[in-house]
Protein backbone atom coordinates (compact mmCIF):
# COMPACT_ATOMS: atom_id res chain seq x y z
CA UNK A 1 0.00 0.00 0.00
CA UNK A 2 1.32 3.31 -1.44
CA UNK A 3 0.92 6.24 1.19
CA UNK A 4 1.43 9.64 1.42
CA UNK A 5 1.49 12.22 3.86
CA UNK A 6 0.65 16.00 3.09
CA UNK A 7 2.03 18.67 6.10
CA UNK A 8 0.21 22.06 5.06
CA UNK A 9 1.37 24.99 6.85
CA UNK A 10 2.92 28.25 6.10
CA UNK A 11 5.30 28.61 8.88
CA UNK A 12 6.37 24.91 7.78
CA UNK A 13 7.06 25.41 4.78
CA UNK A 14 8.89 28.75 5.47
CA UNK A 15 11.05 26.80 7.55
CA UNK A 16 9.85 29.15 11.01
CA UNK A 17 8.22 26.21 12.57
CA UNK A 18 9.63 21.98 12.35
CA UNK A 19 6.80 20.00 10.80
CA UNK A 20 6.18 17.53 13.37
CA UNK A 21 2.78 16.62 12.54
CA UNK A 22 3.56 14.75 8.83
CA UNK A 23 6.37 12.74 10.77
CA UNK A 24 4.81 11.37 13.29
CA UNK A 25 1.79 10.35 10.72
CA UNK A 26 4.46 8.52 8.70
CA UNK A 27 6.00 6.57 11.83
CA UNK A 28 2.17 5.83 12.97
CA UNK A 29 1.27 4.40 9.68
CA UNK A 30 4.66 2.94 9.46
CA UNK A 31 4.46 1.22 12.68
CA UNK A 32 0.51 0.13 12.69
CA UNK A 33 0.33 -1.25 9.15
CA UNK A 34 3.87 -1.57 7.62
CA UNK A 35 2.56 0.44 4.60
CA UNK A 36 5.25 2.06 2.78
CA UNK A 37 4.94 6.33 2.68
CA UNK A 38 6.03 6.80 -0.58
CA UNK A 39 6.02 10.61 -0.32
CA UNK A 40 5.89 13.17 2.09
CA UNK A 41 6.17 16.91 1.66
CA UNK A 42 5.43 20.20 3.31
CA UNK A 43 3.53 23.03 1.22
CA UNK A 44 2.30 26.83 2.30
CA UNK A 45 -1.39 27.00 2.54
CA UNK A 46 -1.86 27.84 -0.50
CA UNK A 47 -5.20 26.34 -2.29
CA UNK A 48 -3.15 26.01 -5.68
CA UNK A 49 -0.22 24.10 -3.80
CA UNK A 50 -2.52 21.74 -2.05
CA UNK A 51 -4.44 20.68 -5.65
CA UNK A 52 -1.40 20.66 -7.38
CA UNK A 53 0.07 17.96 -4.73
CA UNK A 54 -2.44 16.08 -4.26
CA UNK A 55 -3.55 15.55 -8.27
CA UNK A 56 -0.07 14.42 -8.51
CA UNK A 57 0.22 11.71 -5.77
CA UNK A 58 -3.01 10.41 -7.59
CA UNK A 59 -1.62 9.94 -10.46
CA UNK A 60 1.46 8.90 -9.08
CA UNK A 61 -0.95 6.11 -8.02
CA UNK A 62 -1.14 6.47 -4.09
CA UNK A 63 -3.66 4.48 -2.34
CA UNK A 64 -3.96 7.07 0.63
CA UNK A 65 -2.92 10.28 1.45
CA UNK A 66 -3.38 11.60 4.46
CA UNK A 67 -3.23 15.42 5.28
CA UNK A 68 -2.54 17.22 8.39
CA UNK A 69 -2.98 21.04 8.77
CA UNK A 70 -5.41 23.72 7.28
CA UNK A 71 -8.42 22.54 8.69
CA UNK A 72 -9.71 25.34 10.77
CA UNK A 73 -11.29 28.64 10.77
CA UNK A 74 -8.27 30.98 9.92
CA UNK A 75 -8.41 32.95 6.69
CA UNK A 76 -5.92 30.52 5.41
CA UNK A 77 -6.81 27.37 6.11
CA UNK A 78 -7.83 25.96 2.67
CA UNK A 79 -6.90 22.38 2.49
CA UNK A 80 -10.74 21.26 2.79
CA UNK A 81 -11.72 23.28 -0.48
CA UNK A 82 -8.35 22.03 -2.48
CA UNK A 83 -9.48 18.25 -1.13
CA UNK A 84 -12.86 19.11 -2.76
CA UNK A 85 -11.40 20.08 -5.73
CA UNK A 86 -9.47 17.28 -6.35
CA UNK A 87 -11.93 14.17 -5.45
CA UNK A 88 -14.33 12.90 -7.52
CA UNK A 89 -16.63 11.57 -4.67
CA UNK A 90 -16.85 12.38 -1.10
CA UNK A 91 -16.45 10.18 2.27
CA UNK A 92 -18.52 12.14 4.53
CA UNK A 93 -18.70 9.10 6.83
CA UNK A 94 -15.24 9.58 7.72
CA UNK A 95 -15.20 13.14 8.55
CA UNK A 96 -18.05 12.50 10.84
CA UNK A 97 -16.15 10.11 12.31
CA UNK A 98 -13.68 11.67 12.95
CA UNK A 99 -15.05 14.85 14.49
CA UNK A 100 -17.54 12.58 16.21
CA UNK A 101 -14.80 10.79 18.03
CA UNK A 102 -12.90 13.61 18.52
CA UNK A 103 -15.21 15.75 20.40
CA UNK A 104 -15.37 13.11 22.76
CA UNK A 105 -11.58 14.56 24.08
CA UNK A 106 -12.24 18.10 22.95
CA UNK A 107 -14.95 20.81 22.48
CA UNK A 108 -12.70 22.24 19.93
CA UNK A 109 -13.37 19.35 17.45
CA UNK A 110 -16.36 21.22 16.64
CA UNK A 111 -14.44 23.53 14.98
CA UNK A 112 -12.70 21.05 12.46
CA UNK A 113 -13.72 21.96 8.76
CA UNK A 114 -11.18 18.38 7.03
CA UNK A 115 -13.10 15.99 4.43
CA UNK A 116 -12.36 13.31 3.19
CA UNK A 117 -13.09 12.23 0.02
CA UNK A 118 -11.95 9.82 -3.67
CA UNK A 119 -10.20 10.56 -6.36
CA UNK A 120 -10.20 7.28 -8.39
CA UNK A 121 -8.81 4.96 -6.61
CA UNK A 122 -7.25 6.81 -3.73
CA UNK A 123 -8.52 7.69 -0.87
CA UNK A 124 -7.81 11.46 0.91
CA UNK A 125 -8.61 12.36 4.25
CA UNK A 126 -7.81 15.78 6.11
CA UNK A 127 -6.30 15.19 9.75
CA UNK A 128 -5.24 18.26 12.19
CA UNK A 129 -2.30 19.94 11.91
CA UNK A 130 -1.00 19.43 15.55
CA UNK A 131 0.48 16.28 16.19
CA UNK A 132 -1.72 15.10 18.98
CA UNK A 133 -4.95 15.63 17.25
CA UNK A 134 -2.92 14.18 13.98
CA UNK A 135 -2.36 11.16 16.20
CA UNK A 136 -5.70 10.79 17.66
CA UNK A 137 -7.34 11.31 14.44
CA UNK A 138 -5.47 8.21 13.34
CA UNK A 139 -6.29 6.28 16.21
CA UNK A 140 -9.92 6.64 14.62
CA UNK A 141 -9.09 6.09 11.17
CA UNK A 142 -6.73 3.37 11.50
CA UNK A 143 -8.85 0.21 11.82
CA UNK A 144 -11.45 0.58 8.64
CA UNK A 145 -8.34 1.85 6.38
CA UNK A 146 -7.80 -1.23 5.38
CA UNK A 147 -11.06 -2.45 4.14
CA UNK A 148 -11.37 0.78 2.75
CA UNK A 149 -8.71 0.64 0.53
CA UNK A 150 -9.30 -3.14 0.05
CA UNK A 151 -12.83 -1.76 -0.94
CA UNK A 152 -11.09 1.32 -3.74
CA UNK A 153 -8.41 -1.24 -5.11
CA UNK A 154 -11.68 -3.32 -6.42
CA UNK A 155 -9.84 -6.27 -3.96
CA UNK A 156 -11.92 -9.16 -3.18
CA UNK A 157 -14.21 -8.72 -0.04
CA UNK A 158 -15.01 -12.07 1.48
CA UNK A 159 -17.92 -12.65 3.65
CA UNK A 160 -16.03 -13.37 6.47
CA UNK A 161 -13.94 -10.48 6.09
CA UNK A 162 -16.98 -7.80 5.62
CA UNK A 163 -18.43 -9.19 8.93
CA UNK A 164 -15.16 -8.48 11.33
CA UNK A 165 -15.53 -4.99 9.86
Amino acid sequence: MRVGVLTVSDRAANGTYEDRSGPLIVEIIHRHTGWQVAKQTVVADELDQIVQVLRDWTLAGLALILTTGGTGFSPRDVTPEATMQVVNREAPGIAEALRSESLKITRHAMLSRARAGIRDSTLIVNLPGSPKAAKEGLDILLPVLPHALELLSGGPITEDRHQAV
